[in-house]
């Protein structure tokens, strides 16, 4: 198969095509989660905290100009920033998932015989041939 058709079997499955949609409105509502959160959450995060910046800790390890800084400070101003975001998108899955309609089920087949009742019914017909 020619590299070319292998990608274009590739590309255009269902599912390849679903995911690329998935990513696009990702990233779009990505941004919309980070402009809740910068501009409407963390002014108001900041103001019952005292504006606390975590951004400015930082390790200095060694001297001179070999010296490591490790800023932690950072890491935990990303941390909260990821937890404060994640949360966001937990709260608006699940206020969108309320909105939707609910997909009905299928009903559910009768189940057939079980294996005990078909081996009954073997036996019985055995025994009224005989």
């Amino acid at each position: 198969m020619g590299f070319v058709k292998e990608f274009k079997e590739f590309a255009m499955r269902g599912n390849v095509m679903d995911m690329a949609v998935g990513v696009i409105i990702g990233g779009a509502f990505g941004k919309i989660v980070s402009s809740l959160v910068d501009d409407v959450l963390m002014p108001a995060i900041g103001m019952l905290t005292g504006n606390v910046d975590f951004t400015g800790l930082a390790l200095k390890i060694g001297e001179g100009e070999s010296a490591a800084v490790l800023k932690y400070g950072t890491f935990i101003q990303n941390v909260v920033d990821f937890l404060i975001v994640a949360f966001c998108i937990f709260l608006m899955i699940k206020a969108m998932n309320k909105l939707m309609p609910k997909k009905e089920e299928a009903p559910e087949e009768p189940a057939g015989p079980t294996q005990e009742e078909l081996l009954t019914d073997i036996r019985d017909l055995l025994k009224d041939k005989k």
